[in-house]
């Protein structure tokens, strides 16, 4: 029998842990696996015995993102897209924590980015790699500078260069580091700080953190989101994608 790409579980004190499971691909997403994440984020923040949700991954990382081979872009609209599940745990009425260990790169850097608390072990790398394979970076681009600024994001969305997880506990993106043996450990002294706040006053202050972000303007998301689509196509990203399954170097890259 097959293993779910996505586990959940709730505990007696009402912590749950969403688990992307798909260990053997870094823990890259397709869209079933996307549709699980959401499924189980709306069931978790619509529950009232749910005091904080924890988004983590099996294995050695926490995503490498999308998974390149399976498609960039929904087949259909019966799928949501990146952005939509950036937005659902962005929304979610509950404290979100990402325990992130490994690679956490592209749409996966994206998902740690829409949870309120990101702890990190000091192995874990993070980076934005649309442009390294030939992509236009899309409406993630909106979730990564709420998350690190427009400074740091137009150097590591030009670039896509890898971050250290003390570069981007400097930059804020991180909000705590530990050793990879301690990261369990660190995780609970969290939640141990969440179950302190009172369950109805801490969704009041997630609310409020909502109403003060910055706003979006109206259109920006679907103008971006057809300009990433429309890069797929060029031949840049068919270059950039072939050089990925071929573990080479694309061919824009100087020969010395």
């Amino acid at each position: 029998m097959t293993e779910p790409t996505v586990l959940a579980n709730l505990d007696a004190r009402g912590l749950a842990t969403i688990t992307i499971n798909r260990p053997d691909k870094a823990n890259a997403y397709d869209y079933p696996t996307l549709d699980a994440v959401a499924r189980h984020f709306e069931h978790f923040g619509a529950d009232e015995r749910v005091r904080a949700i924890v988004l983590r991954g099996a294995g050695r990382h926490f995503s490498a993102g999308a998974d390149v081979a399976a498609g960039a872009e929904p087949p259909d609209a019966s799928h949501r897209g990146i952005y939509d599940i950036c937005t659902l745990i962005e929304t979610t009425p509950r404290p979100t924590v990402a325990l992130v260990k490994g690679a956490c790169a592209g749409g996966g850097m994206a998902l740690a980015a829409c949870c309120d608390i990101v702890i990190a072990d000091r192995s874990a790398f993070f980076s934005i790699p649309e442009v390294r394979l030939g992509f236009t970076p899309g409406t993630l681009s909106i979730v990564f500078v709420r998350a690190v600024g427009l400074r740091a994001f137009r150097r590591y969305a030009q670039s896509g260069q890898r971050l250290s997880a003390d570069e981007a506990l400097r930059i804020g993106f991180v909000h705590q580091l530990c050793e990879p043996e301690s990261l369990d450990a660190a995780l609970a002294e969290q939640i141990e700080q969440i179950l302190l706040a009172a369950p109805q006053a801490a969704r009041n202050a997630k609310a409020i953190a909502a109403r003060l972000a910055p706003s979006i303007p109206p259109g920006l998301a679907t103008q971006l989101q057809a300009e990433f689509a429309a890069s797929q196509g060029t031949v840049e990203a068919m270059e950039g994608k072939a050089s990925f399954r071929e573990k080479r170097k694309p061919s824009w890259v100087p020969r010395s």
